[in-house]
Formats: structure tokens, sequence, C-alpha cells
């Protein structure tokens, strides 16, 4: 895929996960992907952001005019401030994480299973910084969103029977949002609640290694 297509695609991930947020919400964004839905969150919606290395009320990233490089967020990139915002120290910032005062995680995956197991902070053999807070906030984070690819650079299936990679938390997903489908994990089984433009039921099944529950209420061309 095109560096331009990849970004056009991770801005229609963020973009729709956006969505996903509701006024009054304390959220945090996962390194990543997941950072861009900052830039994405109107004016008119009151949503404080929280980093784990103490930071409460994020904004969009800064413009070249904006950048202070000692504002960053947890992943070490430049942030801007909300109004309101708040410092403190990380141990702080994981009890907000610890004691459920988190309305809503969203976190990149590198695979999520059938029954909401997640796998994004490592592959065996590959050098890692650490595993940051991502074990904390699948327990902690009353809601749990996973944005990613549908597919691997390979074309092979993220949504699968059994994470293969090391789990950052099993059975702690709740809603996964691709760039082709959004799709709810539920004691059933994953359910497929939105088709996006350009693919048919057809195609994220195919596209998906575990079998997907299709309901008549199945929205297409969402997003």
């Amino acid at each position: 895929m095109a560096k331009e297509d990849k970004a056009l695609t991770r801005e229609k991930i963020a973009k729709r996960a956006e969505k996903e947020l509701q006024d009054g919400f304390y959220v945090n964004l996962g390194i990543g992907m997941p950072t861009l839905v900052a830039n994405y969150i109107p004016d008119d919606k009151w949503v404080m952001l929280q980093s784990e290395n103490g930071l409460l009320g994020i904004g969009p990233y800064p413009t070249k005019d904006q950048v202070d490089p000692d504002l960053i967020n947890a992943g070490k990139e430049t942030v801007t401030e909300a109004k309101g915002t708040s410092y403190f120290n990380s141990a702080d910032s994981f009890g907000m994480i610890r004691g459920g005062h988190i309305d809503v995680a969203i976190l990149g995956g590198m695979e999520v299973s059938q029954n909401g197991d997640l796998a994004n902070w490592k592959i065996p053999g590959k050098m890692i910084k650490g595993m940051g807070g991502a074990m904390d906030l699948v327990h902690g984070a009353k809601h749990v969103i996973v944005i990613m690819d549908h597919v691997n650079k390979n074309g092979d299936p993220k949504i699968v029977n059994a994470c293969s990679l090391p789990l950052t938390g099993a059975g702690v997903v709740d809603r996964i949002i691709t760039d082709r489908a959004v799709i709810d994990i539920t004691p059933e089984g994953p359910v497929l609640v939105e088709a996006a433009k350009g693919f048919t039921v057809e195609d994220i099944k195919n596209l998906t290694e575990t079998e997907l529950i299709v309901e008549d209420e199945v929205t297409l061309e969402a997003y």
C-alpha cells in the first residue's frame, strides 16, 4: 500500500473511532494510530484525553508554530493542551486507569480473537521499548475499542480464532474498528455491525478468520 493510501486509511479509521466518544467522556488514546483520534473531536464535544505519562486534557497535534518539545504524550509525540489541562505523575495517572475512571480506551491491535483477546504489545524476536500501559488500560477502562487494519501487510486476517502473539489481555475487547468494518465482541461471538464503503458483507467475512454473526441490522457503506 502506498504511503499516501496508508495515511488516508488511518485517517478514515480514526474519524470513525471518534464517533464512539460521547460528551463528558474521559478517554485514553493508545500510541500509534489511536492518537490521531484527537484531531477529529469537534469543538462542541467535551472530551478529556488522558495520557499515562501524566497529562489530562490533550488537544490535537500541534501545528509547526505550536510545537512545545516539553509537551508530549505517552508515545513521546508533541501534543497541545485543551482548556482545563492538568499535570500529575505517572503513579497518579495509573491510579486513574486502575481505579476505573477512564470511560473508553482506544488502542491499536496486532490481533484480536473471537472472544476478545488482544495482542498488541510484542512480536517475538523484535526489539521493543516496553509494554507501556496497555495491560492496565484493557482491565481498567470501562470500554475497550481496538482500531487497526483488517488484514496485516501479508493480507492475512488480524481478527482470528485465537491469537498467536503474546496477549495484552484475555477477553478484554468490546469493539473493533478497522478500515473495512465495525465488529462487536459478544458472548455469542463477533457481530458485524457496520461495513465500510467499498466492502460487502461477503468481502468482510472472507477477510476475517473467525466466523462472524451477521444480523439484519448491519449498516452498509457506513464510513
